[in-house]
């Protein structure tokens, strides 16, 4: 994050509207909504503008009783977005009275001593509200908003924005953007802690934790890289309604949003044949991947169980050979920086170019060695192949006669062949076969 952009905190108790409000200021869906009280489990935080001026926005969870550890742990997380925040909106409902939440909530915001403004969120279910009534939480600022209805956004973000600093966040063109992906209660939070080196998301036993894509960036060898930790992706059976089939739609459009992913998987609970379905949709992506056997410390092993375990993964994973293979430990930080090392290996893959004069010595090799096979009178001819510009991962047309006779089997073998010259571990590789005429 810039150090100079302006940080503004959404603080409230549970289901007062406060993702609806972070999602109306930044004019997208990016959090999820719902009407089931502590959707928002984690802090969650992206760019903002208005009038100019750039600001971090971040939506925090409900206060409400911190009634086991897990609780807690949000909990800390909001008073943190709370003392590191340069201006904070208190969200509270127009049709509910004043409730105890409400008041340890403001109690909070002015402790920090930073400029607070309490936002009568809903104000279209009460529109006779007596915002008077609100001031004995000792905020003196308050407006009022109905998300639904687009009322007081403008309002809202003038009083907000006057007092911030005209800042630009701008953002690295060549930020290379990794997500963790894999089943529920995997350990993707924890990794995601140890690659940022900080408590950013909640880290629980309890499956299913992380709802929404939480994002942080940070930089490696003068790189910067945006991390995101999505919710676990379940058996379509097993997705429950509402909720949680929005935050698997949330993982999936983070695999979208990426270059590279890292896969998952609990070194405890491996030969799962959804970690290779997940695997499936990354790769029909053209994204990145690497797969990742996490919470190693927890394993009994002897000499031989990696060499065992990683001869497991390359078997079950034989559809993807070109994916590096990595064993970590977020507990005690076992080769959590080598995923860094290899995530800027992988996208130095990934964007590299290629001669034409080199690529077509490759072709004509390969297919003098192999030449392909077809039916009688229409034997494919492959005659040159270019790179295709402007494609995140190395995609080629290959021009020809007959293409469409190739057999899919040749089409591998070339893929096989094409590695063996230029290995690019991480990385899917594309192939279009054109007919010249």
């Amino acid at each position: 994050m810039s150090k100079q952009a302006s940080i503004v905190a959404i603080v409230g108790r549970a289901n007062v509207g406060k993702s609806s409000l972070f999602n109306a200021i930044i004019g997208r869906r990016e959090t999820i909504v719902a009407k089931e009280a502590g959707t928002t489990r984690d802090s969650i935080t992206t760019k903002a503008s208005y009038g100019g001026k750039d600001f971090w926005l971040v939506d925090t969870a409900g206060i409400k009783s911190a009634e086991d550890m897990f609780e807690l742990s949000i909990q800390e997380q909001i008073t943190e977005a709370a003392n590191s925040a340069d201006f904070i909106l208190v969200v509270v409902e127009a049709d509910v009275p004043v409730a105890e939440e409400d008041r340890r909530v403001a109690k909070l915001a002015l402790k920090s001593q930073k400029p607070v403004v309490l936002v009568v969120n809903k104000i279209d279910k009460n529109p006779q509200a007596d915002l008077e009534g609100w001031l004995k939480l000792g905020i003196k600022k308050v407006l009022a908003t109905s998300v639904s209805q687009g009322q007081g956004i403008e309002e809202l973000l003038k009083a907000t924005t006057a007092g911030l600093p005209a800042t630009k966040i701008r953002q690295d063109k060549e930020r290379i953007r990794l997500s963790l992906v894999g089943r529920p209660n995997v350990g993707k939070s924890s990794l995601f802690n140890a690659l940022g080196a900080k408590q950013q998301a909640i880290v629980s036993e309890r499956a299913g934790t992380t709802r929404d894509v939480n994002r942080l960036v940070v930089r490696y060898h003068e790189k910067e890289i945006e991390l995101m930790d999505t919710a676990g992706i379940r058996r379509s059976g097993k997705i429950e309604r509402g909720v949680e089939h929005f935050s698997v739609l949330r993982a999936l459009a983070a695999i979208e949003q990426s270059d590279i992913c890292l896969l998952l998987m609990d070194v405890n609970e491996l030969s799962v044949q959804l970690d290779q379905k997940i695997t499936g949709l990354v790769k029909e992506a053209g994204k990145g991947l690497i797969l990742v056997v996490a919470k190693w410390d927890s394993y009994s092993k002897d000499a031989y169980s990696r060499d065992q375990i990683a001869a497991l993964i390359a078997s079950e994973f034989a559809f993807v050979p070109w994916t590096p293979l990595v064993f970590t430990s977020a507990l005690t930080g076992q080769n959590v920086s080598k995923i860094f090392d290899l995530a800027l290996e992988v996208e130095d893959n990934r964007s590299l170019k290629f001669k034409t004069t080199e690529l077509n010595k490759w072709l004509h090799s390969a297919v003098n060695q192999h030449p392909p096979a077809g039916l009688k009178n229409r034997n494919p001819k492959l005659n040159y192949i270019v790179q295709e510009a402007n494609i995140d991962m190395p995609s080629f047309k290959i021009f020809g006669a007959h293409t469409k006779f190739l057999h899919w089997s040749y089409k591998r073998y070339l893929e096989r062949s094409f590695r063996e010259t230029w290995p690019l571990a991480g990385t899917p590789l594309k192939f279009w076969f054109i007919d010249k005429h």
